[in-house]
């Protein structure tokens, strides 16, 4: 492939002429003597404000520090290795803070800590692993000094450096939008699902009222004698998330998984029996065709006048309804209920149908909020992944 003038074919792939490769061992220090092993054991009785980091976060928090200022970590051993795309490989940390063994402290002298912390934040580093059993890899030091690394000059480090943080500045800052919309809603749900508080216009007693009075429980299910050629779209439990359908299959009767037998309607909801603490719940809006569910779920099909389908879907997310199943699994040795126990759940009820709609579209519309603010993060990210693709390699030029 001819080369754009200006640009140099190199160990690290096509850069710009001006640009430098040197192995990170001349080019970073490696501060490995700062690292710190303490045992989860000796930390427990170290509780303090100083964080404690392993290869990829935060292991705790202890009441000494060891290392102050700023550095890359990139891990010595584990498996994150071998999820490079998605998953970043270093960590940029500043402050007071402690890092054990199974991370390299990188610091830049000749160039920038950050210009480490982004060029191998998701850059595949397999070919330079050695293998510690099954499913464990490792860096090691002698190895990581070795690793080649492509080096703007500073002032263009700096710049690229300085764009890429400003877009991660933008992300972190809708995590907390997202995160603080999420604990708005939260605390909104407490007080609209118990008739602590009250939309403008209702009055009246709140009531509570058992599920099989407002809803049928598993109306419809597929029977032994289904044409084996029958085909749906089957939702497993590991497809649904607090809300989220993630996913689904195509699937015949005569092949289908043993569990795929509950039919769906517009309207239904699916509340998870198997691990019910985990919430893997969902309101069936058509969200694909033909559905069917596994009979890991109770499907709630709510009675005309008595639920609203959504105010029944928020209410499973709700303290009452969750202080109730705690109590059921409790007195269990495996972790779910059945249709009896789902029957008999009470859910707080105002004394008309109209409130349930209301409060329903109230927490809709907080959905809304937050899923839009994630699709904007989400894309944000996606930005930062071109503009690392591009100023990384030098195939956009700041300087």
């Amino acid at each position: 492939m001819e080369l754009k003038p200006g640009y140099k074919q190199t160990e690290v792939g096509v850069i710009p002429e001006d640009w430098a490769v040197e192995p990170i061992g001349g080019a970073f220090d490696i501060c490995n003597h700062l690292r710190l092993p303490i045992s989860q054991k000796a930390r427990e009785k170290m509780a303090g404000p100083y964080p404690y980091y392993g290869p990829t976060n935060i292991q705790g928090y202890i009441n000494e520090y060891r290392v102050e200022g700023e550095y890359a970590l990139i891990g010595e051993d584990g498996d994150h290795f071998l999820k490079w795309r998605d998953s970043t490989m270093t960590l940029l940390v500043r402050g007071k803070f402690n890092v054990n063994n199974h991370a390299h402290l990188i610091k830049g002298s000749k160039n920038l800590t950050t210009w480490f912390y982004y060029f191998y934040a998701h850059r595949d580093l397999t070919p330079y692993l050695t293998r510690q059993g099954a499913g464990r890899y490792k860096l090691t030091k002698r190895t990581l000094i070795s690793i080649p690394c492509a080096l703007p000059l500073l002032a263009e480090q700096r710049a690229i450096a300085a764009a890429l943080s400003d877009v991660d500045a933008l992300i972190a800052s809708l995590n907390k939008l997202i995160a603080k919309k999420r604990d708005i809603k939260r605390a909104a749900m407490q007080q609209l699902l118990t008739g602590k508080r009250r939309l403008p216009g209702f009055r009246g007693e709140w009531s509570m009222k058992p599920l099989v009075g407002i809803a049928e429980v598993d109306p419809e299910n597929l029977g032994s004698d289904t044409d084996l050629a029958y085909a749906f779209n089957y939702i497993s439990l590991e497809q649904v998330d607090a809300g989220r359908l993630l996913g689904y299959s195509q699937q015949k009767f005569g092949t289908a998984p043993s569990r795929a037998r509950r039919v769906l309607r517009f309207g239904d909801v699916l509340m998870s029996t198997v691990r019910p603490y985990l919430m893997a719940h969902l309101l069936y809006l058509d969200q694909v065709k033909s559905a069917v569910c596994s009979t890991g779920f109770a499907v709630l099909r709510s009675k005309p006048g008595c639920a609203d389908p959504a105010f029944l879907f928020y209410q499973l997310f709700g303290n009452v309804v969750n202080k109730q199943i705690e109590k059921t699994l409790a007195g269990s040795n495996y972790p779910g209920i059945n249709s009896g126990d789902v029957k008999i759940i009470e859910i707080p009820c105002p004394p008309g149908y109209e409130e349930q709609t209301a409060i329903a579209a109230v927490l809709s519309d907080m959905d809304a909020e937050i899923t839009a603010l994630e699709v904007r993060r989400d894309k944000t990210k996606l930005l930062k992944q071109g503009m690392m693709q591009e100023l990384l390699t030098g195939r956009i030029r700041l300087l």
